[in-house]
């Protein structure tokens, strides 16, 4: 695309004599926003789908004269795609700084040779001759008059205490960590906060690094806010052009929205691809209006921002206990000497085949995390030799789901797995163990995670979480002690019975 200016107002190129002086939108040095034209009428199917967004013109289903003229009355804003500083490129959707990640191309739409970036390229190339466009006419979000809620459960004292620490920063506009132990039932603990901004009118954003954890959440929030519309947006979702008061989303698709939520409720924040992603953090950053609040869940913060809690730089609250007022099992360590030596040989430690027969002799359903899918499946030949229905899973596995709805259904006695059953899954009534615990893959994080596996449901409170390993690690020692604090600080607060 290129504009040109006339009487110090921006126009479409296609609209001027071929004789006007032309210019990419990155060119441009200071874009004006017309005034608001209150008598224009606005095309209402765009005001839905632009609001609260940044999109590309090939994004929207209207034609580019139709879009400038909402710019000329004030109803769009033009932004840069891409910008220059310092001779460096800079997204504008995803925040890219990276000289890798962005390539030239003669460009057929502005007759130059174009950069794009490559970053967010799947979801429409963002060049220096394309405009981000947002709406700025009337909102058509409507308030919601009186509670939206709609859930007969109560709360435990902990998860409580939390809620109204949520509810007054959603008042606020302020930032709140939700520190909560892995099982406290975080979702329940935001629905009073969720409400409180819905009756005051604010838009709600739920977001989550994972899709299945949107997935999970979405009948979930349908069922307690039966009167709203409730969008859920992840990659092929139907949902991706309504505009709900409340929205459940992957961080990936915040990319999309432009100042467009009162409230952001981050969910994981600790997990991957989140935490290494810089883009997916830029993105919910853009997506909250320049007064807002700010909620984020985590069962495990990283390492900073555990000191900047300490130090009282970060607001937050904990529930350091689960509802049933067990406490969480705590990790043990054994050593197993060169675990990775043996198994070239076909062999496993004897500790480790000593734990998985117990488990199997008793019946009783058991995880075992392995660091690498290649060593995984040289573990699995080995341990079916003690049962034959063994299973193992990984990210790429066609059919994960399928073995982890088996072994809910009981009917896998054991599954091996690498990190990605560390969260987001519940079996009622398993012991978990670690192989390899010294790999750098189990961080902190993933450990408690992994820990946070067992003793999650009221009939199996309790159960055993080992760390086999060829030499401790501080990541090995700082999980534990986490979950040794954890205990603590709900035996100090009268949320645990014993």
């Amino acid at each position: 695309m290129r504009f040109a200016f006339k009487n110090n107002k921006l126009s479409l190129a296609s609209q001027m004599d071929c004789h006007a002086d032309t210019f990419r939108i990155t060119s441009v040095e200071s874009i004006p926003h017309p005034q608001l034209n209150p008598t224009f009428p606005f095309i209402k199917e765009l005001q839905q789908i632009l609001h609260g967004k940044q999109l590309l013109p090939d994004d929207l289903p209207f034609p580019l004269p139709d879009l400038h003229e909402h710019y000329k009355n004030g109803y769009l804003l033009y932004r840069k795609g891409l910008i220059v500083e310092k001779n460096k490129h800079r997204c504008l959707r995803c925040g890219n700084k990276e000289k890798s990640f962005f390539a030239r191309f003669p460009c057929v739409r502005c007759g130059e040779e174009c950069v794009y970036c490559r970053k967010c390229i799947m979801m429409g190339g963002v060049s220096m001759c394309t405009p981000l466009l947002s709406w700025t006419g009337p909102d058509p979000y409507k308030e919601n008059k009186g509670p939206q809620l709609s859930w007969s459960g109560s709360l435990s004292d902990g998860q409580q205490a939390a809620s109204n620490r949520v509810i007054e920063a959603i008042n606020r506009n302020k930032e709140q960590l939700v520190w909560a132990v892995c099982g406290a039932g975080k979702t329940e603990v935001l629905f009073e906060g969720i409400d409180a901004a819905l009756t005051s009118g604010k838009r709600v954003c739920l977001a989550t690094p994972r899709t299945d954890v949107v997935l999970e959440l979405t009948p979930r929030l349908k069922k307690v806010f039966p009167n709203i519309q409730v969008a859920s947006l992840y990659g092929g979702s139907e949902d991706r052009h309504l505009n709900a008061p409340l929205t459940l989303a992957t961080t990936h698709q915040l990319l999309r929205f432009y100042q467009a939520f009162d409230t952001v409720v981050l969910d994981e924040v600790d997990a991957f691809p989140y935490t290494v992603d810089e883009s997916l953090q830029y993105a919910v950053r853009q997506s909250r209006k320049p007064t807002s609040s700010m909620i984020y869940l985590t069962a495990t913060p990283n390492e900073k921002w555990q000191m900047e809690c300490r130090q009282g730089k970060r607001d937050f609250v904990t529930i350091p206990a689960r509802f049933h007022r067990h406490p969480l099992p705590v990790p043990s360590f054994q050593w197993c000497g060169n675990w990775e030596k043996a198994l070239k040989k076909e062999r496993l430690p004897p500790n480790l085949l000593q734990w998985i027969k117990k488990r199997l002799d008793s019946e009783k359903q058991c995880l075992l995390f392995v660091p690498k899918i290649h060593k995984m499946e040289k573990v699995l030949p080995l341990v079916r030799k003690l049962h034959p229905k063994i299973e193992s899973v990984h990210a790429e596995d066609p059919c994960r789901k399928e073995k982890v709805q088996a072994m809910r259904n009981e009917e896998i006695p054991m599954l091996l797995t690498t990190t990605i059953l560390e969260r987001g899954v519940t079996f009622p009534n398993i012991d978990v163990a670690v192989l390899g615990a010294e790999d750098r893959i189990f961080t902190e994080s993933a450990l408690v995670q992994i820990a946070g596996r067992v003793g999650r449901s009221a009939q199996a409170p309790g159960g055993d979480i080992i760390f086999f390993h060829y030499g401790k690690t501080e990541a090995m020692i700082r999980s534990r002690k986490q979950i040794i604090n954890m205990n603590e600080e709900a035996r100090k607060k009268g949320l645990i019975d014993y």
